[in-house]
């Protein structure tokens, strides 16, 4: 049996960046001599490829077309490559995983996102761990199949479905959780692989790559004491047509009559709101309290246990499809990807 071949795709990000020995500054790294800096890599069971972004970029300025490329550069290889890892900064990784499992539709590969906390040129580096066993699951089979097949994120010994995580700790190594969903590969002395939670796409069909994303779209997070006139702007800006909607508990708003006013005349033009948690973890429950009735009845989209990143470009990727209005509340609240329980 021929070893797999592992695609490499640079986005930037911390992990691609190595430090200068004289002057202590950080460089961007050049993958294509990846293998003479990280000899370790020799010992897997595959074979690895390098591709890079012409101008690699900090996550923070990563956006859909960014994803688009991402996801083109992953369809123009599909037939080549057995498996993809995805070298990215992690203050979006997040953000980018989640979209590209919507944006590959019918995926049947492993498309690993990964990335560090410290440079890969640096002693006490988390990189080099994180960059191995990410190619060594995307380079597992059995049967001559891969035992991933979907987009999923890989970050200190542990193996996300992509769509399910949030960066919790900017200066830990454990940057990643994923609350309502367990992890589906644990790195140990052995990688325990949790074949019930791993997403399994219908069979023969081919991989379809959506190109187009709406990003007429905003993430409104409740406080209290919210003012009803900056309120009133967001929802009533110009082109608005879906909002992620972050409520307090189990999908719990104010009911005042001004906020569930604003909320009714704004579903009444069209635009699409999400219902999601603010908590870390846990699900919504439009109905449970009183307080969340209310925008049950005036058609606010519940959005189950999905994480902000994954609500928010699951948002931009249905938005893209012009659904009716009834269709879109269905097939929102649908698990499209594995990002809903």
């Amino acid at each position: 049996m021929k070893k797999p071949n592992i695609l490499l795709i640079y986005t930037g990000g911390t992990i691609g960046m190595i430090k200068d020995s004289k002057t202590g500054a950080l460089g961007a790294f050049d993958f294509e001599n990846l293998i003479d800096k990280i000899p370790e890599l020799n010992l897997l069971d595959c074979t690895i490829k390098t591709i890079s972004f012409k101008k690699p970029i900090d996550s923070s300025n990563m956006n859909p077309d960014y994803w688009i490329k991402c996801a083109e550069i992953i369809e123009l290889n599909y037939k080549e490559f057995d498996g993809f890892v995805v070298l990215h900064g992690s203050d979006t990784m997040s953000y980018s995983a989640s979209a590209l499992s919507f944006m590959l539709e019918d995926l049947a590969k492993p498309v690993v996102f990964t990335g560090s906390q410290l440079p890969i040129g640096d002693l006490r580096t988390d990189a080099k761990e994180n960059l191995i066993t990410s190619i060594q699951i995307a380079s597992l089979r059995e049967k001559g199949k891969p035992v991933i097949q979907e987009v999923s994120l890989y970050f200190e010994y542990k193996l996300y479905r992509g769509n399910r995580t949030t960066k919790i700790n900017a200066e830990h190594f454990e940057a990643f959780t994923s609350l309502n969903y367990p992890e589906l590969v644990e790195s140990g002395v052995h990688l325990k692989v949790n074949n019930d939670f791993l997403y399994r796409p219908e069979k023969r069909k081919k991989l379809n790559v959506h190109r187009s994303l709406n990003t007429n779209v905003v993430i409104i997070k409740l406080f209290p004491g919210m003012s009803e006139s900056i309120l009133r702007s967001i929802l009533e800006s110009k082109n608005l047509q879906g909002v992620v909607l972050e409520t307090y508990g189990a999908g719990n708003t104010s009911d005042d009559k001004w906020f569930i006013d604003l909320l009714k005349k704004a579903i009444k033009k069209g635009i699409q709101i999400i219902n999601v948690t603010q908590c870390s973890g846990g699900s919504v429950l439009m109905g449970q309290y009183e307080t969340s009735t209310q925008l049950k009845k005036i058609g606010v989209i519940s959005g189950n246990d999905i994480t902000t990143e994954a609500a928010i470009t699951k948002l931009m990727y249905l938005l893209s499809l012009n659904l009716s209005k009834k269709s879109f509340k269905s097939v929102y609240q649908t698990s499209l990807r594995g990002e809903l329980t």
